[in-house]
């Protein structure tokens, strides 16, 4: 699914609440104009209404928790529509003060999530014949045959001005929960595809005859066009985006027809990111480049380096910056700038991947560094937990560890395929996945590798066979092996078939088979290196082995650590603080921040205190 994303700082209660309230607001901006005009009253019932629903927004935010200051603009703006209506003030200042509560509100909803695809129109059509035209009519204009007995009047979906202040979330809301004292009933008998194609479809009807725009590369993400309305969307914009905006929304099929190019994704995100901090959503802004970097650019690293890693790193540590520069610099003029650099380097890095193709070797190498390099840490922990078991006589646990990775890959099949047709998972949910899958992996195998130690000689060896083996590799521990076989193989399954997605999008039909060979190669070489590893570990001696097999557990959990910090930094779960000096090392997972450092230097510290412990007990 495309994921339409705010920030969520809200308890389960208050986002019920708080969805409510912005129900609330949307339909108070969209109906004032039948209630209040040049300060009269224009229709007592409609006024009443207006009233009513506005003490309803001052009530529902005064329960939102008051111990901290997050709802504060909430409550603020709630009074304000609530005066405003009260006053009778204009259309245009309700509806401001609808849209500037609203907008507030979204800060702490919880997500929402679009299909990968919506209903054929005929089949949308037939749903809203079949459930919703005796009420609002066939062609959706409210005059259906039950209309003139209903107050309120159904909606006339037809109505440009009320459309163009009607959010699609506010119309899929309405559709899913009902509208309180309302005839509007909710429509629970539908599911998510459904109720999502309906709103689409009742929201694009006042927009068909918009023709459409010859610029296509417009600036409006999928949650901005599912969470806020046309007007919105196009205040302060250009004409040309104002139409573009009313485009859309006439011809959705827009938003599901396939994926955008990831630089486009990045610089989306990066402007969309921009125009929240002009309003002062700085948060929100962070929230925009964070996806900037996860979502889009990320997903052509691989591609990039192969023509200019340098420009690669430029933009990496751009990107990552710019999220800190979203949150705390206030001055927009500085934001405007480090935003222009960025853009700069994007179009230099657009023009590399688009107008010039790979060449089939470089595919080649490619192919096979991605496999190999997400491949290798995930065979070494199979490999250690097997030739452990085998060492132990316990070759029937073996099974327990062949279910961990055979799962995992089945797993990451499935959650690739599930990404590609039913849901779309963001950026920042990969890396905090793949972050605390390498941070559970570290400790772990830190874990093993001190217990292993422990056992270096061959004394202590037997005599560990001899009273604990029996009792400790029971069902529990070996379900725990199998859990981290699952671990360290399906935290890089899926981003390895993200990668290769990416440098298929970056290559012609004809040069797959480049792509297909270096995959098949890596194969082979991963192949070989697992029968040399079993091959050659079970003759060492117990002693050795475990000596050896002690030391590669530590530099995997010194890897993994390093690489858990900088997903989690990418995730924005843990804050940056650069070192003075910038280097990258990533196939040791070393990068110039103190979190990741310091995180190494624990595992490294850990390490060698066993080392100097075991050896004074010698």
């Amino acid at each position: 699914m495309i994921m339409a994303s705010f920030s969520v700082s809200a308890s389960p209660n208050e986002q019920t609440k708080i969805k409510q309230i912005a129900q609330l607001a949307e339909y108070v901006g969209v109906d004032y104009v039948a209630a209040v005009g040049n300060g009269e009253i224009l229709d007592p019932d409609e006024y009443q209404e207006m009233t009513e629903f506005s003490h309803v927004i001052i009530e529902q935010a005064g329960q939102l928790s008051s111990q901290t200051n997050q709802f504060d603009t909430v409550k603020a703006q709630a009074k304000a529509l609530h005066s405003a209506i009260a006053n009778k003030a204009s259309v245009a200042d309700v509806r401001a003060a609808s849209s500037a509560l609203r907008e507030s509100l979204l800060t702490f909803m919880p997500q929402l999530s679009l299909p990968a695809s919506l209903l054929p129109v005929e089949q949308t059509k037939a749903l809203f014949a079949a459930n919703c035209s005796m009420c609002h009519g066939p062609s959706g204009q409210g005059d259906g045959p039950l209309a003139k007995n209903l107050s309120p009047e159904p909606t006339n979906f037809t109505d440009e001005e009320r459309a163009t202040n009607r959010s699609l979330m506010g119309l899929f809301d309405a559709v899913s929960n009902g509208i309180n004292d309302t005839p509007m009933v909710a429509f629970t008998q539908f599911n998510e595809q459904q109720r999502w194609s309906l709103a689409f479809y009742v929201g694009s009807l006042a927009f068909k005859d918009v023709q459409k725009p010859q610029n296509l590369e417009q600036n409006i993400t999928a949650s901005q066009i599912v969470n806020l309305n046309p007007a919105q969307l196009s205040a302060g914009q250009s004409e040309t985006q104002a139409h573009y905006v009313k485009w859309l929304r006439g011809n959705p099929e827009q938003l599901f027809t396939g994926k955008k190019n990831p630089i486009t994704v990045t610089r989306t995100q990066l402007l969309a990111a921009q125009a929240a901090h002009a309003k002062g959503n700085y948060s929100q802004a962070s929230d925009l480049a964070i996806s900037a970097y996860l979502d889009g650019f990320e997903l052509v690293e691989n591609n990039l380096n192969a023509y200019d890693e340098t420009l690669r790193k430029n933009i990496e540590v751009q990107l990552m910056n710019l999220r800190q520069t979203f949150k705390n610099e206030k001055d927009t003029a500085i934001v405007g700038e480090k935003v222009s650099a960025a853009l700069a380097q994007l179009a230099k890095a657009d023009s590399m991947l688009n107008e010039t193709k790979l060449t089939d070797g470089a595919l080649l190498s490619a192919s096979l560094v991605i496999l190999l390099r997400e491949g290798l840490e995930a065979l070494l922990v199979i490999i250690a937990l097997m030739t452990v078991l085998i060492k132990t006589k316990r070759q029937d646990a073996l099974k327990y560890v062949h279910v961990g990775w055979v799962t995992a890959l089945i797993a990451g099949g499935l959650t690739w395929a599930a990404a590609q047709t039913l849901i779309e998972i963001s950026g920042a949910s990969r890396e905090v996945m793949e972050g605390a899958g390498a941070l559970f992996a570290a400790v772990i195998l830190l874990y093993v590798g001190v217990w292993m130690h422990s056992k270096t000689s061959a004394q202590q060896w037997q005599k560990y066979i001899k009273d604990n083996i029996d009792k400790r590799l029971e069902s529990g521990t070996l379900w725990g092996l199998a859990g981290l076989s699952f671990i360290a193989v399906y935290r890089e399954v899926f981003e390895t078939v993200l990668f290769y997605q990416s440098l298929l999008t970056q290559s012609s039909p004809a040069q797959y088979s480049s792509i297909a060979s270096g995959f098949a190669i890596a194969v082979a070489i991963l192949a070989i290196i697992t029968w040399v590893l079993i091959k050659y570990s079970i003759k060492l001696p117990v002693a050795k082995f475990f000596a050896i097999t002690t030391y590669l557990l530590f530099a995997l959990s010194f890897v993994l650590m390093g690489k858990a910090v900088i997903a989690l930094q990418e995730a924005d779960i843990i804050g940056i603080a650069p070192l003075p000096m910038s280097f990258d090392i990533a196939w040791l997972g070393i990068k110039s921040t103190w979190q990741g450092i310091v995180a190494q230097v624990c595992v490294f510290a850990i390490f060698r205190f066993y080392i100097f412990k075991s050896k004074n007990q010698e």
